[in-house]
């Protein structure tokens, strides 16, 4: 499974060494519709969806995911798929990783109470376990450094990122 990865992003990095003017591009549109109550179906342009709710404690049935879990389970995933990548590149064949991704927040920025307390996590935490037979712990440690400041997920996190605003 490595070989097939590994050969995957050797062939993306010669064609966006050849094409550096196609590395840019629009990301693909996620849509979000009301279903009823606070419960939400987001689809995508290739029948992908998710569909969450809000907890009970502010109206919602808590039929599904909330949404800030479904963000906490994107960041893992991205994480786990960026440490496999890159242990791929770097020949770690039987390469294990599990990500835990946690974070602090105050119900009050949500709610709107304190107008200085910010909506989203206050803070978040990343805990890595991995195995790769032969690599010793601090090379494990640089992979999960380079996983976690590669992965767009917890790049967007950690970097303010203009957000435009429309209503049509």
């Amino acid at each position: 499974m490595s070989q097939g990865i590994r050969k995957a992003i050797q062939s993306a990095h010669q064609w966006l060494r050849e094409h550096p003017d196609q590395a840019r591009y629009t990301d693909s549109l996620a849509t979000a519709r009301l279903e009823s109550g606070l419960r939400v179906r987001v689809t995508g342009p290739n029948a992908e969806s998710l569909d969450t709710d809000m907890p009970a404690a502010v109206g919602g049935a808590a039929s599904a995911m909330s949404p800030g879990w479904a963000f906490r389970a994107a960041l893992a995933a991205c994480v786990v798929s960026l440490a496999a990548m890159r242990a791929a590149q770097q020949g770690m064949d039987g390469f294990g990783c599990e990500v835990d991704v946690d974070s602090e927040s105050d119900d009050r920025g949500i709610l709107g109470l304190d107008p200085d307390m910010p909506a989203g996590p206050l803070a978040v935490r990343i805990r890595l376990r991995m195995t790769a037979p032969g690599v010793d712990h601090a090379r494990l440690e640089e992979l999960a450094a380079w996983a976690v400041a590669h992965c767009p997920v917890s790049d967007a996190v950690q970097r303010v990122v203009p957000v435009t605003v429309e209503l049509v």
